[in-house]
């Protein structure tokens, strides 16, 4: 909150001129933006003690302005400075709109990386449940198949085994001569 008189040096403007500006836009300062002080805030936030000469006392309690009376303030008054602070405000809204929708925006394409993100995930889960499924099943071919080789193995064993014949002598043999 902030004194008329502090204003109206913030703006550069006399205090009058606040003050008339304020009167001529009073719709345009609901209590949110500006509220009369009360008696009894007025003498808490005195630091000096009236002085008791005629024209020295207040008729009527001060006003005190929110951050959005200031803000209002800007607009009402003329002032070079005054006209440059709306200016400043106006600019400023319109970035702070266009940073929510950037931020809008942003968060959408978050929100799509996020789901196509999900969906790699699952794919990759797919892909790996599939891959160890054609390694069981790969696994019992391969148990099949080494199962078959043992049997086969066995049986030639077994063949070779039962059948033994007489081996002819390798090599060079000289025949008997019997004359």
């Amino acid at each position: 909150m902030d004194s008329k008189a502090d204003l109206a040096v913030l703006y550069g403007v006399e205090t009058r001129q606040l003050n008339q500006a304020v009167k001529r836009n009073i719709e345009r300062f609901p209590e949110d933006f500006m509220f009369q002080l009360t008696k009894e805030d007025f003498v808490r936030s005195q630091i000096v003690i009236l002085e008791m000469e005629q024209g020295k006392h207040l008729k009527y309690m001060p006003y005190a302005f929110t951050e959005l009376g200031v803000a209002m303030l800007s607009s009402v008054l003329r002032s070079p400075i005054a006209i440059q602070v709306n200016i400043n405000i106006m600019r400023a809204f319109v970035e702070i709109r266009e940073r929510i929708v950037n931020l809008s925006e942003n968060t959408l394409q978050i929100e799509n990386l996020r789901l196509e993100l999900q969906n790699q995930k699952a794919y990759i889960e797919e892909i790996l449940h599939d891959q160890n499924d054609c390694n069981e099943l790969m696994q019992g071919q391969l148990d099949a198949l080494t199962d078959s080789m043992t049997e086969l193995s066995m049986k030639v064993n077994s063949l070779t085994q039962t059948v033994k014949k007489p081996r002819k002598p390798v090599g060079f043999v000289i025949p008997d001569n019997k004359e």
